[in-house]
């Protein structure tokens, strides 16, 4: 029987499955087969970007996978190095010839880069905004931006993003974007949701693991659901793919709740680079 992963309605109107496939560090040669794995077991949300160079598998997937492409939501996200309108446009184009698609369901700005393109990230979300009215991206949002950065798209551009995907996991809530987030009607979606694994053998979420008879992981991804996140936990191992979707039938108290978000060390808990510094571009 497939599991039934809930829709999370964006503030443009569109859904998304609130349970994803990611594939970040997945090697192109083990993409497909993760990918189709994720789609036979009922995934329906793949979540790749252009900085990961494996879009044109992702897109094989979802091809061979026999699902039509309506059904299959895709995500991916602007190379740090197109941060220039006409470089959006040109990367955009081979995002969806990588994927052999003639659209794409959610486009995001990976990283605001604050410190590069003299700090304008403003006219590259003015530029995603023309992709959405085209059509060919029916939704856009950015990635790993802060409160400020956020702010200063609501005053100086006529599109809330319909999600921001940031580092979120236990050991860092990131509590102050998802609150602007909250307020502002802009979905979140988690990324590391695990910590990169660094939460697995916290005593806390062991012990809660052995109450609800769960895996660490699982509980995890189960506390990021009931927040209200979008989650893709990334995996090649079929059993722990299959493991992922074992969330929808338990629920975790409000005590559990509580304390599982206790854990959070603030900033020092923070295990991905902060997106007021960050300025990596691939060469």
């Amino acid at each position: 029987m497939t599991t039934r992963i809930p829709d999370i309605t964006l503030n443009d109107g569109n859904t998304i499955p609130q349970l994803g496939f990611g594939v970040f560090q997945i090697e192109p040669k083990d993409t497909v087969r993760a990918v189709r794995t994720a789609l036979d077991l009922g995934y329906r949300h793949i979540d790749t970007a252009e900085m990961y160079g494996n879009e044109a598998e992702v897109g094989q997937a979802v091809r061979e996978s026999g699902l039509d492409r309506r059904d299959v939501y895709i995500t991916s996200k602007l190379n740090n190095g197109f941060h220039r309108p006409d470089d959006a446009r040109r990367a955009f184009e081979s995002t969806l010839s990588a994927l052999k698609m003639d659209y794409i369901d959610l486009f995001l700005i990976h990283w605001p880069l604050p410190t590069l393109y003299d700090g304008d990230f403003v006219s590259t979300w003015k530029t995603l905004e023309e992709f959405r009215h085209d059509g060919r991206a029916r939704s856009i949002g950015v990635s790993n931006f802060q409160v400020a950065h956020l702010e200063r798209l609501a005053v100086q551009t006529d599109t809330v993003p319909a999600v921001n995907q940031i580092e979120v996991h236990p050991y860092f809530g990131n509590e102050e974007v998802r609150a602007y987030a909250k307020a502002n009607g802009i979905a979140i979606e988690a990324w590391s949701p695990i910590a990169q694994g660094k939460v697995l053998d916290d005593p806390t979420l062991v012990g809660i693991a052995e109450q609800t008879g769960r895996t660490v992981a699982q509980v995890v991804l189960r506390w990021h659901v009931q927040r209200g996140d979008i989650v893709f936990p990334k995996s090649i191992t079929p059993e722990r793919i299959e493991e992922n979707l074992g969330i929808f039938d338990f629920e975790l108290d409000d005590a559990t709740m509580e304390r599982i978000t206790g854990l959070g060390r603030g900033e020092a808990g923070r295990q991905g680079p902060n997106p007021d510094t960050f300025d990596y571009v691939p060469s």
